[in-house]
C-alpha cells in the first residue's frame, strides 16, 4: 500500500518472519555457494543464487503461492531488506528465469550441488553427523509425462503411492537427514516406481567410502527395509542401526529366548524394557536388542483381542455349515471336526458331540420294529480361546527387535534404542515438504528435469529451516530461555512454524521524500524482539535491532 503527499511517498509491506529466512540464507551463503558453482552471467539481473534464495523465501513464506506466482508473492515484501540490493525487483522472479535456474541446477547436478552445499553448511553450524536417517517417499503429478525419458532424468510414472493415490504418476525422493536438528545431508530424485530395497542397496554402497573417512564413526539408520540379504555384502562395511524384520525366522527365536529369562530385562531411561544377544547373522556379527514398552504392549493387546474376536465370528461361521451336512459314520464327523479346528489360530475345541440321525421309507412316524433304510451323523462342536496360546501371542507381539553392527564400548543399547527412535526425524522433513502450504502446488512442471532441480530447491528449504529451528533452541537452552507456545505455556522447543506464526503482523514503513528512502521496522513487539534476537546478528540488522 502506498500514500503520497505533495513532498513524500509512505509504503507498508509485509516482512513478517521472511527477514528470519533472508538472514539465515544469508549466513549460510546459499547463494554464493550456488554462484560459484553454476557461474554468473553479466546480463542477468539476478544470479542463480539468488534466484534460488528467492524460491526458498517464497517456499517457507507459507502462502499457498506456487513458483509460477513468485512476483505476485515479492510484490508486496521489502526486497532490498530480504537481499541486500536496491534494484530487485518482484516481476525479476518470473516463470521464465526460475525455469532457467532449474535447468541449469539439472545441468549442473541437483543431487550433486546440494550435497555440496549440505556439506559445507553443516561443517559451518558443527552439526552432529554421528546418526544418518535414510527413508524415501513419493510425490504424486498430474499430467502426461515421457515413459522413457533420457538418462540424465527421472521417469515420472505409476508406482507404490505412499501418498495413497494409485491413480497419479509420482516421483520419489532418496533423503538422508542428521539427527541433529534434521539437517538434510543428501537428496535425489527417483523414478517414480523405484523399489526401496534397490535404493537402499545402492544408497549403502555409495556411503561406504565417505563414511570410511569420516574422523568419527557414522552410523546409517533406517526402517527394516534396509535389512536384506542382498544387502548384507554392503552394510558390512557400515555401522548401521535398524529394525530386524520380523520375517526372518531367528527374530522370533530370539524373541523366544527372551522371553523364557525374566531375570534378564534391564530398564532403559524411557521406560523400555531390553534384553541384549550377540548374534551372528548374514555373516556379520551384530548386537540385536529386545525391545517392549508399555506402549508396544497396549498395542499388541488391542491387536490381539481384534483378531481373537474376527476369528471367533469367522469360526461362527464355519460351524454352522459344518453342523449343516451329514456324515456316513461318526468316525468321519468327529474328522471335519477336528480338520476344522487345526485351522483356527486363537481357539480350541471345547468338546464334540455327534448326533445320530435315522431315516425310515415312507411318511409319518416309523411302524414298532422298522429298521432305518439310511443313518447320518451331524457333528456340533464348541470353541474357546486358547488363552495360553493367546497370552503367548499378545507377549511376543509386544516385543521387536531392534539390531546392527555397533560396538558396545562406542554406543550403549541406550544410544541405539534413541538412534533408531530419532529414525522419525526423516519423516518430519517429508512431512514438511509435503505440507500443502509448501512448494507442493508448484508441480506442475512438464519437464523432468526441471522436477529434480524444483526437489533440489525445496531440500536447501528444509535445509534452511532446519538450521534456523536448531539455532533457536540451542540460544534457548543457552541461556534457559522459554518462548509461549499456542496455549501460552513456556516452552524452551517449540517449532520454527509456530515462531514465523508469532511474526505475523510485522511490517516495514518505507518513507520517501524523492531523495532518500527511509524505512521503519514496525509491529516490533518486546516478544517478537526476543525471537529476532534468537536467530543472530544477521536476521538483528535486518529488522533493524541491535544484538549482543
Amino acid at each position: 500500500m502506498t500514500q503520497q503527499t505533495e513532498t513524500t511517498n509512505y509504503s507498508i509491506e509485509r516482512l513478517d518472519h521472511l527477514g528470519i529466512v533472508a538472514g539465515v540464507i544469508k549466513d549460510l551463503r546459499i547463494a554464493e555457494l550456488i554462484d560459484e558453482r553454476l557461474g554468473n552471467y553479466k546480463s542477468e539481473s539476478l544470479s542463480a543464487g539468488e534466484t534460488v534464495a528467492g524460491m526458498i523465501i517464497n517456499g517457507l513464506g507459507f502462502s499457498n503461492k506456487p513458483m509460477t506466482l513468485t512476483p505476485l508473492f515479492f510484490e508486496h515484501c521489502p526486497l532490498p531488506l530480504l537481499f541486500g540490493r536496491e534494484d530487485v525487483k518482484a516481476s525479476d522472479f518470473n516463470r521464465f528465469k526460475l525455469g532457467r535456474v532449474l535447468d541449469r541446477c539439472h545441468s549442473y547436478g541437483a543431487e550433486l550441488l546440494f550435497s555440496e552445499i549440505a556439506l559445507q553448511v553443516c561443517r559451518q553450524e558443527q552439526v552432529d553427523t554421528r546418526f544418518n536417517s535414510l527413508d524415501t517417499t513419493s510425490f504424486t503429478l498430474a499430467g502426461d509425462y515421457l515413459a522413457k525419458p533420457d538418462e540424465e532424468t527421472v521417469a515420472v510414472t505409476l508406482g507404490y503411492s505412499k501418498d495413497h493415490r494409485p491413480d497419479l504418476k509420482q516421483v520419489m525422493l532418496e533423503m538422508m537427514v542428521t539427527q541433529d536438528g534434521g539437517i538434510p545431508l543428501l537428496g535425489k530424485a527417483l523414478n517414480g516406481n523405484a523399489s526401496d530395497n534397490t535404493v537402499f542397496n545402492e544408497r549403502c554402497e555409495l556411503l561406504i567410502d565417505s563414511f570410511k573417512a569420516s574422523e568419527t564413526p557414522r552410523y546409517l539408520v533406517a526402517d527394516s527395509k534396509l535389512y536384506t540379504e542382498s544387502n548384507a555384502a554392503n552394510l558390512k562395511d557400515l555401522l548401521f542401526i535398524t529394525r530386524i524384520p520380523n520375517s526372518i525366522g531367528l527374530v522370533g527365536e530370539t524373541i523366544d529366548q527372551a522371553l523364557l529369562a525374566p531375570n534378564e530385562w534391564e530398564t532403559l531411561d524411557d521406560g523400555r524394557k531390553i534384553q541384549t544377544f550377540e548374534i551372528e547373522h548374514y555373516g556379520m556379527k551384530q548386537r540385536w536388542h529386545v525391545l517392549s514398552s508399555d506402549t508396544s504392549e497396549q498395542r499388541a493387546a488391542q491387536q490381539m483381542d481384534k483378531k481373537v474376536k474376527q476369528e471367533a465370528e469367522a469360526i461362527g461361521k464355519q460351524l454352522f455349515h459344518l453342523q449343516a451336512k451329514r456324515f456316513s459314520c461318526p468316525d468321519d464327523a468327529t474328522e471335519a471336526m477336528q480338520t476344522l479346528a487345526k485351522k483356527w489360530k486363537y481357539h480350541d475345541l471345547d468338546g464334540t458331540e455327534v448326533i445320530k440321525y435315522l431315516s425310515y421309507e415312507g411318511k409319518g412316524r416309523p411302524k414298532k420294529g422298522q429298521e432305518p433304510t439310511e443313518i447320518h451323523y451331524q457333528v456340533v462342536g464348541k470353541p474357546k480361546p486358547d488363552a495360553q496360546k493367546i497370552e503367548y501371542l499378545k507377549a511376543k507381539k509386544a516385543h521387536y527387535i531392534v539390531g546392527g553392527n555397533t560396538v558396545p564400548k562406542e554406543l550403549s543399547a541406550q544410544e541405539v534404542v534413541n538412534a533408531y527412535k530419532n529414525q522419525s526425524s526423516a519423516e518430519r522433513g517429508f512431512r514438511f515438504l509435503k505440507d500443502p502450504l509448501f512448494f507442493v502446488a508448484s508441480f506442475f512442471l512438464k519437464k523432468a528435469g526441471r522436477i529434480m532441480g524444483l526437489l533440489m530447491v525445496m531440500l536447501l528449504s528444509l535445509l534452511v529451516y532446519g538450521i534456523a529451528e536448531r539455532r533457536m533452541r540451542a540460544h534457548l537452552k543457552e541461556h534457559r530461555e522459554t518462548l509461549p507456545n499456542q496455549i501460552h505455556q513456556a516452552t524452551a522447543t517449540p517449532t520454527l512454524r509456530w515462531v514465523f506464526q508469532l511474526l505475523y503482523g510485522v511490517h516495514c514503513l518505507g518513507i520517501s521524500d524523492g531523495k532518500q528512502t527511509h524505512q521503519i521496522i514496525e509491529g516490533l513487539t518486546p516478544l517478537r524482539q526476543k525471537i529476532l534476537r534468537l536467530f543472530g546478528p544477521t536476521v538483528a540488522n535486518i529488522y533493524q535491532l541491535s544484538y549482543g
